[in-house]
């Protein structure tokens, strides 16, 4: 049984053919291979057309902003499924990337998507005003704000936005989310500086990046991070030193046998 529509389906991505092969329309050999960088080879992948300078710049600073963060959960997980199973980067890496949820890296994804709401209904002052208070009353986190350990502003989320006003990347995106950070401390009545995973779809999408692959930047860039803590893994083992860790700090509760 089939499901959906199935004739006549085409991939604007790639083809190939004895002698070549072509990716979004020019040749991989002769046009792309050693004559361009991936950043701009990613861009022209995801979306269909090479990259300005200034969108190269943007996506180079998000990768290089959210590649690497420490031993966070999806890089534990990673190292010690290679400890479990030292043959298989690949499941090591799949445990990693699996992990980049709403919580941790993927929740750039998040915030993009409510950036991108408030900026179709507007982006006004009174717009984002509104939309707090309907967080407020919910008693749910503002996407895009607020952080842990840097309540003073997060360093990564101001050098990017710093590198959008200097390519003159800024719009519509970016300044809704300062408007949030104006608005939601006063209004949450906490301190809530904008994040990375705030700045992050602001700069990408005011750079013209698609909302539906905003995903694919922490992704691709944890990817970069996790390769890192794997090769080390490999060299320095701590995965079952973590194990060991959480076993002694987690303890039993259940019942016993007696």
């Amino acid at each position: 049984m089939r499901i959906g529509k199935q004739d006549h389906a085409f991939t604007a991505i790639a083809t190939s053919d004895d002698t070549s092969i072509t990716v979004r329309g020019h040749d991989l050999c002769a046009d792309l291979i050693g004559k361009i960088d991936f950043v701009d080879y990613f861009w022209l992948l995801v979306c269909g057309a090479r990259p300005d300078k200034r969108q190269i710049a943007a996506l180079n600073a998000c990768l290089v902003a959210i590649a690497e963060h420490g031993l966070v959960p999806s890089v534990q997980a990673a190292r010690m499924t290679l400890a479990a199973a030292p043959e298989a980067w690949q499941g090591a890496m799949a445990a990693g990337l699996l992990g980049m949820g709403t919580v941790v890296a993927g929740s750039s994804e998040i915030a993009g998507r409510y950036l991108a709401e408030l900026v179709a209904a507007g982006g006004t002052e009174d717009v984002v005003r509104t939309s707090l208070d309907v967080y407020r009353s919910e008693r749910r986190k503002v996407p895009g704000l607020g952080h842990p350990q840097h309540t003073a502003g997060d360093p990564r989320a101001d050098r990017l936005l710093a590198i959008a006003d200097e390519m003159r990347i800024s719009g519509p995106h970016i300044a809704t989310l300062r408007s949030l950070r104006t608005l939601a401390p006063a209004m949450m009545n906490r301190p809530l500086p904008i994040n990375v995973s705030g700045a992050i779809p602001a700069v990408m999408l005011d750079a013209g990046w698609p909302l539906a692959a905003l995903k694919a930047v922490p992704l691709i860039a944890r990817a970069a991070g996790l390769a890192a803590h794997l090769y080390e893994e490999s060299e320095r083992p701590i995965g079952f030193i973590l194990s060991h860790h959480a076993d002694l700090a987690i303890s039993y509760d259940g019942e016993t046998s007696e």
